[in-house]
């Protein structure tokens, strides 16, 4: 075998090999690519040879390249410099998107240690990354006990709500998610992207109130490199990100006017561009939004367009309040103290009789939210084996209370007569109740019932009254 049928030899297996492969001159060009390379980037072998390496923006190069020209253009070629070994980081592609990848890179030495150039291999990671999320979506769901998807409840009103989620689920239309806070609008957003065609895409979700205007654009749609101050590399937004998948948006209505006009074209067109870019980019995404805001009243003040309101709400799926639904609360009790158990190593059955009456009674301005914060606090506060009233938050355990209003003062007889009308008139109250009939007396049960066999006082008789 001559030197030509070698050396055409070697390059057919270089174009058999799956990574991206290419070879990149002493002076930064690239001098050869294979096949691999031209399917992952998009470029062709034509159009990759001679031009920069620096044209795939790769972000991991960020820390090699050198603009000083007294120096290596890459620190890959400083004596005692390491290889670049399994670096996980993003190229440009010709179509302008960034490509996830595994990087290795090496310098080519000859006998004289002559650097001949860099030897980098690409190896398409999307898939994985796509995994990556996939996995820390259900490693979120896998702690619960769960009805549908991490969520609980079977009252009629969480069932309307499932059968919305698998209706919404087999559509691509936008999604809205309505409700108080601490409803569970996340879980809701998650089960739609687990029950639809979308499932094996990406799921990603952003909190829109928890940004300024600048980071908020930048986190939605990227930037590119030297967009703004700081901005030292190329970077992929959240919508790009979600491609072929979906894409939750938390606190819709704290979104700024500038960026609805944006939100409002990628709803339209599916096209948008990076900050400090002028390149379209297109991407197929499924809009999941939720707010608990009034979207209406804000329209009427000049806070939201109205024209987003209509492509956001094709799909409006209303999460019932947890004082609505109070048939659940015994369920999400159960759900919520079966995962502290398992994690902290405690032992605690549940509830006594009194501290559900105090739970079921309230009213639970924070939903979901706050009933999960009290059962946590009780957990700690408690012993075990069961949540007394006393351990729950105090504005829940005296939520069930009625409320003491004092007879008008008494003509003063005698001390022991207005001690054993207002005992009787405690008992009244709270219909036999000694513990409660203390609370409000502000004694102890025991004086409750030494006072109670002072007087002669039958319970039976007291009530009847």
């Amino acid at each position: 075998m001559n030197e030509h049928e070698m050396n055409t030899f070697w390059k057919k297996i270089v174009n058999t090999i799956n990574d991206g492969l290419m070879f990149i001159g002493p002076e930064g060009s690239i001098l050869m690519v294979n096949k691999a390379f031209e399917t992952l980037t998009g470029y062709t072998s034509k159009q990759a040879i001679g031009m920069s390496c620096e044209m795939l923006g790769c972000d991991a190069c960020e820390h090699t390249l050198q603009t000083n020209k007294q120096s290596a253009w890459c620190k890959l070629f400083e004596p005692g410099q390491q290889d670049m070994k399994k670096c996980r980081c993003h190229v440009k592609c010709k179509d302008g998107s960034f490509l996830p990848v595994l990087k290795n890179a090496s310098v080519l030495w000859d006998e004289n240690q002559t650097a001949l150039g860099i030897v980098e291999t690409l190896t398409d990671i999307s898939e994985l990354t796509k995994l990556d999320e996939k996995v820390h979506i259900l490693s979120r769901q896998c702690d619960r006990e769960n009805d549908f998807l991490g969520i609980v409840g079977r009252s009629p009103e969480m069932q309307q709500v499932f059968d919305m989620i698998r209706k919404a689920a087999d559509s691509r239309a936008p999604v809205i998610i309505l409700g108080e806070s601490g409803t569970g609008k996340e879980l809701v957003a998650n089960a739609i992207h687990l029950c639809g065609s979308r499932k094996n895409g990406p799921f990603l979700q952003l909190n829109c109130a928890a940004l300024n205007d600048a980071v908020l654009e930048s986190e939605l749609f990227g930037h590119a490199k030297g967009a703004f101050t700081g901005a030292y590399n190329n970077r992929i937004g959240r919508f790009e990100a979600a491609n072929n998948g979906d894409f939750f948006l938390d606190e819709i209505g704290d979104i700024p006017m500038s960026i609805q006009t944006k939100l409002l074209r990628v709803l339209e067109s599916g096209q948008f561009e990076r900050v400090g870019d002028i390149s379209p980019i297109k991407v197929d995404v499924r809009i999941i939004t939720a707010t608990n805001r009034d979207l209406e009243e804000l329209i009427d003040k000049n806070e939201f367009r109205q024209d987003l309101l209509f492509r956001i709400n094709v799909i409006p799926i209303h999460l019932p309040p947890l004082r609505n639904r109070r048939e659940d609360i015994p369920l999400l009790i159960h759900s919520f103290i079966r995962h502290l158990n398992i994690h902290t190593g405690k032992h605690i059955n549940g509830l006594s009789h009194g501290a559900m009456e105090a739970v079921m009674d309230y009213r639970w301005p924070g939903n979901i939210r706050e009933l999960k914060n009290a059962m946590e606090y009780a957990f700690v506060i408690t012993d075990g084996p069961a949540i007394q009233q006393d351990h729950l938050p105090r504005k829940i355990s005296a939520a069930n209370l009625p409320i003491y209003s004092p007879a008008p003062p008494l003509p003063k007889k005698d001390a022991a007569f207005n001690e054993k009308a207002q005992l009787i008139e405690a008992l009244q109250q709270t219909n036999g109740n000694q513990t409660k009939a203390a609370k409000l007396l502000k004694i102890n049960r025991v004086t409750v019932w030494n006072r109670m066999r002072k007087y002669g006082l039958d319970l039976k008789k007291v009530l009847s009254v």
